[in-house]
């Protein structure tokens, strides 16, 4: 692969990585100010609804960093890693 394919695969990684973890807090504020604005629930609503989103871009954060960890394990696997101090394999 190709030094600019590298650089444009990471540079797309940290934008899903954005993304990924500013939507669910976007959309549990969004769902909150429809239930403040339709149902008329108290603005105490918002509190939850931010802890929860704030719950769900850490889950994504840490699948996101599982995934990453297990490609770049396989990668290593593949090129034949050298033997270190804490894993003798």
């Amino acid at each position: 692969m190709s030094n600019w394919q590298q650089i444009s695969q990471r540079l797309v990684m940290v934008g899903q990585l954005g993304l990924s973890l500013l939507m669910p807090l976007v959309l549990c504020l969004l769902a909150c100010f429809w239930l403040n604005t339709r149902l008329s629930a108290p603005l105490w609503i918002y509190l939850p609804g931010f802890l929860l989103g704030l719950g769900g871009s850490f889950m994504t954060a840490y699948k996101f960093w599982l995934r990453v960890r297990k490609e770049e394990e396989e990668k290593q696997k593949k090129e034949g890693r050298p033997v270190s101090f804490s894993s003798h394999r």
